[in-house]
């Protein structure tokens, strides 16, 4: 799947995350949290899974944690690819 635009899905209020992505010629994560020293490698691995269960191989994604629940991070990321494809 192609990323064609950019697209953000998700909010900056506590317990939620925002997430942005955009095209790009190879796939970048970038993760600010509130919590990162204690589960950024969670939160990455959850944003790498949800990318690759969508097939999405080329893309710049900006992940802004608030302290979400894993099903919120994966919400917003789908949301946002959606939205980045065409189809939201």
């Amino acid at each position: 799947m192609q990323i064609v635009k950019n697209a953000a899905a998700g909010t900056m209020e506590s317990s939620d995350a925002y997430v942005e992505i955009e095209p790009a010629q190879e796939l970048t994560v970038q993760l600010e949290s509130v919590v990162k020293v204690q589960f950024g490698d969670a939160i990455l691995s959850v944003v790498q899974d949800v990318l690759k269960e969508n097939g999405v191989e080329k893309a710049n994604v900006r992940v802004v944690d608030r302290g979400a629940l894993e099903c919120v991070i994966r919400a917003r990321v789908e949301t946002a690819i959606n939205r980045g494809k065409g189809d939201a």
